[in-house]
């Protein structure tokens, strides 16, 4: 792997639906797929550092297109977000493939009082895709989108008039949609008085967080709680979000770092913190560094604190069959190893995607992380790889794919603070290094420029597909 570059070692210190909603057993139904591209290899350059900026056919946001492409989204709830409203104007095709092993903020109350999956990154991302084109929408992303008070009298005490129907956060919100939203906060209330051994704290808790919780418990089915908040909330019905793992059951995410450290919890390895209700900053922060680098991340059963207790879940099937199917593949910035790498890690993943011929697009962070620290462009390939191929798991399921079969294209915003090694790029088999108009935000450094990604990224798929089209 060029990754040896770096090494394994240390690191130094629209309107609403008008179908009034009583959800029927049918919503455990599967989402629809999208229409399988013909399979042809991406063409790519030479060894090169090209710049994109202004891109000569740019995105219209006058009429929907006629045939928009497809795209599958590895990422975490938060990085990615910056750039899904400027993505809707080049497709709505979108499949958002989520981890939900997030155990930090009020995702971590929910699942420590009533257990079952977090749901927090999959709530944030259906907001982002949720409506936003007339004042009822706008008054049911307001509610959903909510977060309580801090204080956790202040947060019990409005919490109390929101589910009862007398906050003024129901303003705008008409009966059919005020009684379904209600009735699932409803429900999450009873659960929570169902445990009274278990305190609930409702400080900085998301509304949006305990309706989804309240729909999981009601249908024992993840899938059937997004289908509702997806509804609810007027999502597209051709963009998809997805658990990467269908499951009812708590998961727990756990790392192995070069010198054998094992850390338990996906908080714990990214942003860890010192009180347990405290506000997580997921933007650049003076967390300690790690004692050394990453090795891996794996699932963990709910007991024990080693790689002993290492459990391997199943990948929601409806992920494969996007994979399948959709036009490109793209591995989003954020976190690398708590966002993208836990859905990368499951097995069936890997063998589908290094069997693709498409757009495989990684767009790499502008600054680093925690997580990061030390790494070269190089750096983040070889850790797809390494965990795509399962190269450090259980040795009766690893791969032995090469970089290039996963990644084809990098796309690096400007004035990043992650060295591109294109020696180590190219003896990677990856040619396709594409530079991209940035922003620096104050929180989180150096940031893509959502028009110019968007773009970068139409023209990519489109010459992808005008290639497809004259050699068919």
């Amino acid at each position: 792997m060029a990754d040896s570059c770096l090494g394994p070692p240390s690191i130094s210190k629209a309107s609403p639906p008008s179908l009034l909603l009583r959800p029927p057993p049918q919503l455990l139904f599967p989402f629809p797929s999208f229409p399988k591209p013909i399979p042809r290899p991406l063409v790519l350059s030479m060894a090169s550092l090209h710049c994109s900026s202004s891109p000569s056919s740019s995105i219209s946001n006058s009429s929907p297109r006629p045939s928009q492409p497809s795209l599958l989204v590895f990422s975490g709830g938060t990085a990615f977000n910056g750039v899904v409203e400027e993505l809707k104007q080049l497709t709505t095709r979108v499949a958002h493939v989520l981890p939900v092993s997030d155990d930090g903020g009020s995702t971590a109350e929910i699942v420590r009082v009533l257990g079952g999956p977090a749901v927090g990154d999959i709530r944030s991302r259906c907001l982002r895709l949720s409506d936003q084109s007339n004042a009822e929408a706008l008054a049911v992303r307001r509610l959903l989108g909510h977060r309580l008070p801090l204080d956790p009298k202040d947060a019990k005490s409005q919490w109390y008039d929101i589910v009862g129907g007398e906050h003024s956060f129901w303003k705008g919100v008409s009966r059919p949609y005020s009684e379904t939203i209600r009735a699932f906060l409803v429900y999450f209330q009873n659960e929570i008085l169902r445990r009274p051994n278990e305190s609930f704290c409702f400080s900085n808790g998301s509304i949006g967080n305990f309706f989804f919780a309240g729909a999981r418990i009601f249908f024992q089915s993840l899938d059937a709680a997004i289908f509702l908040f997806s509804r609810v909330s007027d999502i597209p019905a051709e963009s998809l979000v997805l658990p990467v793992i269908s499951t009812n059951d708590r998961l727990t995410l756990g790392c192995e770092l070069w010198d054998g450290t094992i850390i338990r919890g996906q908080n714990e390895i990214s942003h860890p913190t010192n009180g347990f209700m405290q506000l997580i900053d997921k933007g650049c922060s003076s967390v300690p560094a790690l004692p050394s680098r990453i090795k891996r991340v794996f699932y963990m059963s709910s007991e024990g604190g080693n790689s002993l207790h290492e459990v391997f879940p199943m990948v929601n099937a409806s992920v494969l069959d996007q994979l399948s199917n959709v036009d490109c593949i793209v591995y989003a910035m954020g976190s690398l190893f708590t966002s993208v790498c836990p859905s990368l890690v499951l097995r069936g993943i890997g063998e589908i995607i290094s069997s693709r011929n498409c757009p495989k697009v990684l767009l790499l962070n502008g600054t680093h992380d925690r997580e990061t620290s030390g790494f070269s462009a190089s750096g983040f390939v070889t850790s797809i790889t390494d965990t795509l191929n399962r190269k450090y798991g259980d040795p009766d399921s690893c791969l032995e794919n090469l970089p290039n079969q996963y990644i084809n294209t990098l796309l690096v915003p400007k004035d990043g603070q992650i060295p591109i090694d294109v020696q180590c790029l190219t003896s990677q088999g990856i040619f396709d290094v594409i530079m991209v108009e940035s922003l620096c935000d104050p929180k989180v450094g150096v940031i893509f420029n959502p028009k110019s990604l968007i773009d970068t990224l139409a023209n990519l798929i489109g010459r992808y597909m005008s290639t497809n089209v004259m050699k068919d």
